[in-house]
């Protein structure tokens, strides 16, 4: 499979057999393999009757299980890139889906080109996974990225000069916790939960100060190929480039 997927199948998870219809000829026209699913049970056999590289997964169903409900399931069972589509606005919908480990929430009425931008960065996150690997000495688990060394058992992270970064207790599991899930977005709550294990208010800005000072060390500056991204409204991802 390339980057953009195109040798894997999509599968289209939604009600509306007319929309199911337009999407998945709009892939094929793409140049993707794609099939539909309208109900639950649907998209449970289809999953198991084949492999796909991606889930487009509706928010509401009008019987069964709703999208946050397969999500919920898909997550459990599956690790698939998964696109939420919904007619709903709410920022509470949109971090749900995103706690639930959405790759993306796209919201209905939308231009089918902007769905297509948003399926390949999708499939090219998949394809870039984080590279963890058994080092030569002691058997540590080793996540590379943009040149950087981040070694899980000895708590150290070596620049890509080799020269050793050095991270406070809390900035090693908030650098751990975000590259372990590449391209997945943590919201501030979550952040906090993993380094701090208590709860986070709306005016706590301790989770910003943290992934300023991260940002610091990582030599990541916001907007130019930024390690750390902000996803405004919502919380963080770690998106390094190759």
């Amino acid at each position: 499979m390339d980057a953009s997927g195109r040798s894997g199948r999509i599968l289209v998870v939604d009600d509306d057999r007319r929309f199911c219809s337009f999407l998945t000829r709009f892939l094929a026209r793409e140049g993707y393999s794609a099939s539909a699913a309208h109900d639950g049970q649907a998209m449970r056999r289809a999953l198991a009757d084949d492999e796909f590289v991606l889930v487009l997964l509706d928010l509401s169903f009008p019987s069964g299980d709703d999208g946050i409900g397969l999500a919920r399931r898909l997550r459990r069972e599956k690790d698939v890139p998964l696109i939420m589509l919904s007619g709903k606005t709410s920022t509470l919908d949109k971090v749900v889906s995103l706690e639930l480990g959405a790759d993306d929430y796209v919201t209905k009425p939308f231009e089918p080109r902007e769905l297509l931008a948003r399926i390949r960065a999708v499939l090219r996150r998949s394809a870039r996974q984080v590279e963890v690997s058994e080092s030569d000495q002691g058997g540590a688990s080793i996540i590379r990225f943009a040149g950087w060394r981040l070694d899980l058992d000895r708590r150290t992270l070596l620049a890509p000069d080799s020269r050793p970064v050095t991270l406070t207790s809390m900035e090693f599991d908030l650098l751990s916790a975000l590259a372990r899930r590449r391209g997945r977005v943590l919201t501030r709550e979550q952040v906090l939960d993993i380094v701090a294990c208590r709860r986070w208010s709306p005016v706590d800005r301790s989770v910003d100060m943290l992934i300023s000072k991260t940002r610091r060390k990582l030599r990541d500056i916001p907007g130019e190929a930024a390690i750390i991204k902000t996803v405004r409204g919502v919380g963080y991802v770690f998106t390094p480039t190759a």
